[in-house]
């Protein structure tokens, strides 16, 4: 006998996040074991709002508002750290993909103001080379913002370390990863 659905407060009907975050992600996530081994290993986990386990168990308890309004879908970048310790295989970088693309659809607010467009910057630099180049992206992103001080100290680092390359390196053939790119930017809105 199947056990009944139960509401909780404030959760709606008629769309089911649970379904949609496996559709997309191709990723089942009611094997969560909530073991912890996801937060762990996260270089972020400090400044989520939940932990990478905790967003889980808000789409296995539906709660599609706090699911798509919390900060941690948009502070994982998706380094797989989470997915390798998980000892359920669950890539849980993947259910983020989809939770900001749902959350995007849905025009749920971004809790962190200005990380939209640090992501776009992302994308565009990998569309124009085939990898990132991080002095662009962070040249790009202080454009946007108009904030060109609050993290210079970071930056001249980098520089000094050598971790920001002056010029961009390109992938040999460029046309295959602006064809991947073709028909993404259709219908993208340029404000964030």
């Amino acid at each position: 006998m199947p056990l009944p659905i139960i509401r909780l407060p404030g959760q709606k009907t008629g769309f089911d996040i649970g379904v949609e975050v496996t559709r997309r992600s191709g990723v089942d996530f009611n094997s969560c074991l909530h073991c912890r081994c996801c937060a762990s290993g996260c270089p972020f986990v400090e400044a989520m709002d939940y932990h990478p386990h905790g967003v889980i168990r808000l789409l296995q308890f539906k709660q599609t508002e706090q699911a798509l309004s919390c900060a941690t879908i948009w502070l994982c970048v998706g380094c797989h750290t989470c997915s390798m310790a998980c000892p359920m295989a669950i890539d849980i970088a993947a259910i983020m993909d989809a939770l900001r693309q749902i959350a995007l659809e849905r025009q749920v607010p971004v809790a962190e103001p200005g990380i939209l467009g640090f992501h776009r910057e992302v994308l565009n630099t990998v569309a124009r080379y085939g990898r990132t180049h991080k002095l662009e992206i962070m040249l790009r992103y202080k454009v946007r913002t108009r904030d060109w001080f609050s993290d210079m100290d970071v930056g001249l680092k980098m520089l000094a370390k050598r971790k920001l390359d002056l010029m961009p390196s390109r992938v040999k053939n460029i046309a295959k990863i602006k064809h991947l790119f073709n028909g993404l930017w259709e219908g993208r809105s340029h404000a964030d």
